[in-house]
């Protein structure tokens, strides 16, 4: 196997391709795979992320082992979450041919990150990927969920779903993402990400986004309550919250009441409100109405 003396460990274009070669593997649009074939663009998300000596990381969606190579150098232990069946069996050998001393700090688990419940080793303390684009939201928001223990989150989306779920209350592209997002963290764009790091290019630019975990809105609703009331905002976008929320509640007249004991005019838009504010109105649902 080929590794220059640039790159250390890490992968560069001729290794991807060399190893995918080898594997008989075609980066699919299916699964939204793009290979990072750029060694420093892996230094810098590590970097972004602020990986510390004892972190335990999670990565979902490692492909070839560009990143999971990065983060094995900066964290105490990684363990990859890969749904592919080559690629997932030729993860640990990649680990183990470029960062002997480092594979027994490795875990790898086999499977559809949307089922992952569990996982081996340590909690986890970080999430750091690059996630497929057509389950970029629905596969961040299941791991915010279900590890509470991950502090901080480091992902690479495509541009445009990164500036939803950074987008702030009032801007064009603040949706359901977004708030949800902002139940569970912090969020911001972290930087851009050009095309030309990816095997094969993709034929839109990518963006990081970092989320540091906070308390949620406090509140006496559950957060299936909390995100039914989001989601029944943004399904009529251009509806005022008294219409968008009439099925939710029962009827436009008990939307309204639930909107005004919450503080909320019945004539303003899901995009005008902030995650505390969802929050708020969930708690007023009418017994009722469900």
């Amino acid at each position: 196997m080929s590794s220059s003396t640039t790159e250390g460990p890490l992968l560069g274009p001729a290794d991807i391709r060399e190893l995918a070669a080898a594997l008989g593997v075609r980066p699919t649009k299916q699964r939204g795979q793009n290979f990072v074939i750029d060694a420093n663009t892996v230094r810098r998300i590590v970097r972004t992320a602020e990986v510390r000596p004892d972190d335990v990381v999670v990565e979902v969606g490692p492909g070839l082992g560009s990143l999971t190579l990065a983060l094995l150098q900066a964290a105490r232990w990684v363990t990859a979450v890969e749904i592919d069946d080559v690629l997932a069996a030729a993860l640990p050998a990649t680990v183990a041919a470029r960062l002997p001393a480092r594979a027994e700090s490795f875990a790898l688990v086999h499977s559809d990150a949307m089922q992952v419940t569990e996982l081996p080793g340590p909690e986890p303390t970080a999430l750091v990927a690059n996630l497929p684009y057509n389950v970029a939201v629905p596969v961040l928001l299941h791991m915010l969920a279900t590890f509470p223990t991950i502090e901080r989150t480091l992902v690479m989306v495509q541009s445009e779903v990164a500036d939803r779920l950074a987008a702030a209350p009032g801007s064009k592209v603040y949706g359901v993402p977004s708030v949800k997002a902002n139940w569970y963290a912090d969020v911001k764009r972290a930087g851009a990400i050009g095309r030309n790091v990816f095997w094969p290019a993709p034929n839109v630019d990518s963006g990081l986004v970092s989320l540091v975990r906070r308390d949620p809105p406090r509140t006496t609703a559950s957060r299936a309550e909390v995100f039914r009331v989001i989601d029944a905002a943004f399904a009529q976008r251009r509806k005022t919250l008294r219409s968008a929320l009439s099925g939710w509640a029962g009827s436009a007249p008990a939307a309204e009441a639930a909107l005004v004991a919450a503080g909320v005019s019945p004539q303003a838009r899901g995009e005008a409100l902030t995650v505390e504010d969802f929050a708020r109105i969930a708690e007023h649902r009418a017994p009722q109405a469900g």
